[in-house]
C-alpha cells in the first residue's frame, strides 16, 4: 500500500492498476479520462462535480441523496423507443431485435461509405474508429455465440478486436495496427451476422433457457456456464450501443474537412 501526500501526479497513466479501497482527499481529478474501469461502491462527499460525461452501465446512482438511475433509464427509453426491444424474453423477440439491428446497421454503414475511407480509421476523442468498432463486434459475436454457445474454444479471426483492457494471456487477437478496408471488415462481419441469425432462428423456449457448456481452454468469456439468454442479450447490447457510439462519431467526422 502506497501513500501519496502533496504529490504532483499530473498527466500520469494508471494502466491495469488496482486502486480499490483508495482514499482521495483534497485531490484534483479535473480533466481526467477513465476508460474500461470499475467504479463499484464509490462514495464521493464534498465534491465539486461539473461538466461530467458518464457513459456506461449505471446502477444505483445517487446524487445529493436522490437516486437518478430510474430517471436515466426513462429518459433513454423516451429518446430511443426501440431500446426496449433489445431486452427480449422469448425466441421471437430475439429474432425481431436482430432484424431491427441489421436494418439500423445497414443505414449506418451506408452513412460511413460517404466518408473518405481514411476517415473510417480516425478516432474521435480517443474512442474506436468505425473500422475498429466493426472489428470489435465481430469479436463479441465470436466470444458469446461461437465460443460460449457453440463451444469453439478459439473462434477468433485475426481482425477480431477485443476491448482495450482485455487480458494479454488468453490468446486473443489484438492487432491494433491493422488497417483493413471497410469491405474487408464487412466480409467478416456479415459472416458473423449470418451465424447469429442461424442461432436465433433455431431458438426454442428450452434452448433459450438452457446453460452453456464452457469449452476447455477458452480465452473469453470466462470458462463457466452462462445462460444462453444472457449470451445473446450481451450480443444485442453490444450491437445497439456500439452503433449508437458510431453514429455519434460519424456525425463529428462528417463535419471535419476531408
Amino acid at each position: 500500500m502506497a501513500e501519496f501526500g502533496r504529490e504532483d501526479l499530473r498527466g500520469s497513466t494508471f494502466d491495469r492498476t488496482d486502486l480499490s479501497g483508495s482514499t482521495f482527499r483534497a485531490a484534483s481529478l479535473s480533466n481526467v479520462t477513465i476508460r474500461g474501469t470499475d467504479l463499484h461502491h464509490v462514495k464521493m462527499t464534498g465534491v465539486e462535480l461539473w461538466d461530467v460525461d458518464i457513459s456506461g452501465e449505471v446502477r444505483g446512482l445517487r446524487i445529493n441523496g436522490v437516486d437518478v438511475t430510474a430517471y436515466v433509464g426513462e429518459e433513454l427509453a423516451r429518446r430511443e423507443p426501440d431500446l426496449a426491444r433489445m431486452r427480449p424474453d422469448d425466441p421471437d423477440g430475439f429474432v425481431e431485435a436482430w432484424d431491427l439491428l441489421e436494418q439500423l446497421w445497414d443505414g449506418t454503414v451506408e452513412r460511413a461509405r460517404l466518408l473518405d475511407p481514411a476517415q473510417l480509421h480516425e478516432q474521435v476523442d480517443g474512442e474506436w474508429s468505425f473500422i475498429e468498432t466493426l472489428r470489435h463486434l465481430s469479436f463479441a459475436t465470436a466470444s458469446w455465440v461461437h465460443c460460449a454457445i457453440g463451444g469453439d474454444p478459439a473462434p477468433w479471426h485475426p481482425l477480431d478486436l477485443p476491448w482495450d483492457e482485455a487480458p494479454d494471456d488468453q490468446g486473443l487477437p489484438r492487432d491494433r495496427t491493422a488497417r483493413p478496408s471497410l469491405d474487408e471488415v464487412l466480409e467478416l462481419r456479415r459472416a458473423r451476422q449470418a451465424d447469429v441469425r442461424r442461432v436465433l432462428e433455431g431458438l426454442t423456449e428450452e434452448s433459450l433457457a438452457a446453460d452453456t457448456t464452457p469449452p476447455d481452454g477458452a480465452g473469453w468469456p470466462p470458462p463457466r456456464p452462462f445462460a444462453v439468454k444472457e449470451c445473446l442479450s450481451i450480443v444485442l447490447n453490444e450491437e445497439w450501443w456500439h452503433r449508437t457510439y458510431a453514429e455519434r462519431d460519424l456525425a463529428i467526422l462528417e463535419r471535419r474537412p476531408q
